[in-house]
């Protein structure tokens, strides 16, 4: 009995560590799982242009309607001026200008990219112009200021105007040369304007945001004092 004793203690203490070692692993396999689904399910995963867009722009889009991409800083804020003009069918969020396949906001903002912040807007030209479309891009930002707008600075802000074709960057050019000589800022305007590269739609999270986030500090402090500008300079434009 006493040697029977000795060999089933040994054994019990053997199962009890062979079970916590196995409570262990099953834990961390449950940790991992949770994790996986939680980066799967994440607003993220960025999406090229054409493929599946948010809410705003959910609704196919009639074949007449052209497409503005302009980068002014804080893509929220381009987001929301242009959302409110007549004529604009849709406006998406994005990312366009960069070295980086699919960049994520977290990469834009760290300005090693070469992203600009863009808005992509489709609009009616029958409705509203590209040229008065780029009347309220001068008016609603400050296009002198090189990669900065107020207190967001870096090349991801800069003030850009992406062009889909050669009738687009003729009336860019045009628009921003009469706007320099207008007198409307008192430094000279140094908004790029180059052709429209690949353009990523940008995380879901951001798209609305200002619809979606009303009293939210930057939208309160930043993107309402511009929205009430737009109002005063071009209510007959507002939906």
């Amino acid at each position: 009995m006493p040697v029977r004793r000795e060999l089933s203690e040994p054994r019990r203490g053997y199962l009890d560590l062979e079970g916590t070692i196995m409570i262990r692993i099953l834990i961390a396999i449950a940790v991992l799982a949770a994790f996986l689904a939680l980066i799967m399910t994440r607003p993220g995963g960025n999406r090229m242009s054409g493929e599946t867009m948010p809410a705003d722009a959910a609704s196919p889009a009639p074949a007449h309607l052209q497409t503005a991409t302009f980068g002014a800083g804080c893509f929220w804020c381009v987001e929301a001026i242009f959302q409110s003009l007549k004529g604009v069918h849709s406006v998406v969020s994005g990312y366009a200008g960069g070295t980086v396949d699919n960049p994520t906001y977290r990469q834009v903002c760290s300005g090693t990219t070469g992203h600009a912040e863009v808005a992509q807007i489709k609009f009616d030209p029958k409705v509203i112009s590209y040229d008065e479309l780029l009347t309220v891009f001068w008016h609603t930002h400050d296009p002198t200021t090189p990669n900065r707008q107020g207190a967001d600075t870096g090349t991801q802000y800069r003030s850009v105007i992406f062009y889909e074709n050669e009738e687009q960057k003729h009336i860019a050019e045009g628009s921003k040369k009469k706007t320099d000589a207008s007198g409307l800022w008192s430094s000279p305007i140094v908004t790029e304007i180059s052709p429209l590269p690949r353009f990523y739609v940008a995380e879901d999270y951001h798209q609305n945001y200002y619809r979606n986030n009303p009293n939210e500090g930057y939208c309160s402090f930043v993107i309402a004092p511009k929205m009430a500008k737009l109002r005063k300079e071009f209510k007959e434009k507002l939906k």
